[in-house]
């Protein structure tokens, strides 16, 4: 019989799920240094346009990921836009133009912090609206519970004055 053969199932089922997650862990680093690395091969004429490059790619969203930057994603299409912030910024455009640029092709959706304007008042007060509507409902239901309380011990107390008096009647 071999010794490493491990008999009991629960011990098996545990040092493959081990290994499993030894294996998961390994390659989401792997995909993660090799993202970073990536943005690391770029390189600019001076310092100041490496400096902006990075700083872009922390502020723009990944249209594929939708929860990363452009930094933290290794989507292609985050590869695509790094490569035109990186062409444009070689090209001596400024951050702002950058920014149009994006936003005008993309939408306020590719920037992480949207600018206030109407097209995106609903991102900005939507959350607060709707914390307003829910204390408001909140406070209704309270209220109404508060009332209906009250109107059943009135009753109550009808019912109980009733009872007695038949009772001193009798």
């Amino acid at each position: 019989m071999n010794r490493l053969y491990v008999q009991s199932w629960p011990l098996r089922w545990a040092i493959h799920h081990v290994v499993l997650l030894v294996f998961l862990v390994a390659g989401y680093l792997g995909l993660t240094v090799t993202a970073q690395a990536a943005s690391k091969l770029v390189s600019f004429d001076t310092p100041e346009q490496e400096v902006l490059y990075e700083s872009l790619l922390q502020e723009y969203r990944c249209l594929k990921c939708q929860n990363q930057n452009l930094a933290d994603s290794d989507a292609d299409l985050a590869g695509d836009l790094r490569n035109e912030i990186r062409d444009q910024i070689k090209a001596g455009r400024s951050g702002s133009e950058i920014n149009d640029y994006l936003v005008a092709r993309y939408g306020d959706y590719v920037l992480y912090k949207p600018q206030l304007k109407p097209s995106t008042y609903i991102l900005w007060f939507g959350p607060f609206l709707l914390l307003f509507i829910a204390g408001w409902y909140a406070l209704r239901v309270a209220r109404g519970h508060r009332a209906l309380i009250a109107t059943d011990a009135i009753v109550a107390e009808k019912d109980s004055v009733t009872k007695a008096r038949s009772l001193l009647d009798d």
